[in-house]
């Protein structure tokens, strides 16, 4: 059994500690199975919140849908930054789409996560994958501001830092 819950479905009373799956949805491969099977094997118990829906996307995403994924993201981010690890896995761009820059959101949320991490102790990792355009300037500005957050090379190293500070409290 998993304990992953993905986007849009809710699991409002969560008793153990969460781990979210922050990194590029759009123009990358699926990599967040990977790490769903990965975080299970290390502690079943954990609970994952996958933000890329498991069911087939049929036709455009809608303004409700977006907001739905957002609201979504934001109530799962803030649960694993209360109770958990904000896990970053910044894979490689694997297919590009000229109308929309590669990792846009996740660039904003990196950003916001960090500040989280500076004012309110929450625990974030990094993992990078080698051909992730902007590396050089994450990894400089994190060893600058917070020396302390985990920034990886594998997405498994990456897993393994996640679950090690999911139970650290602050």
């Amino acid at each position: 059994m998993t304990n992953a819950i993905y986007a849009p479905n809710y699991l409002e009373n969560i008793d153990s500690p969460v781990i979210f799956l922050a990194g590029p949805i759009q123009g990358v491969h699926p990599w967040q199975e990977e790490a769903i099977k990965l975080i299970q094997a290390l502690d079943p118990k954990i609970t994952i919140a996958n933000p890329r829906r498991n069911i087939e996307k049929k036709g455009d995403f809608t303004t409700d849908m977006y907001n739905e994924q957002v609201d979504w993201e934001t109530f799962h981010l803030r649960k694993a930054g209360e109770n958990g690890c904000v896990l970053f896995w910044l894979a490689k761009e694997s297919s590009h789409d000229c109308s929309r820059a590669y990792a846009q959101t996740s660039r904003f949320e990196i950003a916001e996560w960090k500040m989280r991490h500076e004012f309110n102790k929450a625990n974030i990792v990094i993992g990078i994958e080698d051909g992730f355009t902007g590396a050089k300037y994450i990894r400089r500005r994190f060893m600058q501001d917070c020396p302390e957050v985990p920034i990886c090379n594998s997405l498994e190293e990456t897993c393994e830092q996640a679950v090690r500070l999911a139970y650290v409290r602050h």
